[in-house]
């Protein structure tokens, strides 16, 4: 495990940082919030890029259907997996998260 800066991980405040084998360790050791395993990780479920987006934005689904004109049920698929967002829809799903705001005026316009 590589960790570009250590300052964060000081023992105390103004000790040395913690070494990576001494992160490693505290990581192993902690029952509650042990390092995934690599089969684990294979396993794991990815949130949709959709889903994410809508969080960055903290907004519902039903207002982030609302607010960029996509049918609720649509979105509700991209988010549980079920299907995947066309290569137009991606790229308007992209100026959204560049600039919500502005696209969310521009549509507000267009009504």
């Amino acid at each position: 495990m590589k960790v570009k800066s250590r300052k964060a991980f000081a023992k105390y405040p103004g000790e040395d940082p913690l070494t990576d084998a001494e992160i490693l360790t505290a990581a192993k050791s902690d029952p509650d919030n042990r390092p995934a395993t690599a089969k684990e990780l294979r396993r794991s479920r990815r949130v949709p890029a959709v889903k994410r987006l809508r969080w960055q934005l903290e907004l519902t689904q039903e207002a982030f259907a609302e607010r960029y004109g996509i049918p609720l049920a649509t979105l509700r698929d991209w988010e549980q997996g079920r299907t995947e967002p066309d290569a137009a829809v991606k790229s308007y799903l992209k100026i959204i998260e560049s600039e919500p705001k502005k696209v969310a005026k521009i549509l507000e316009a267009a009504e």
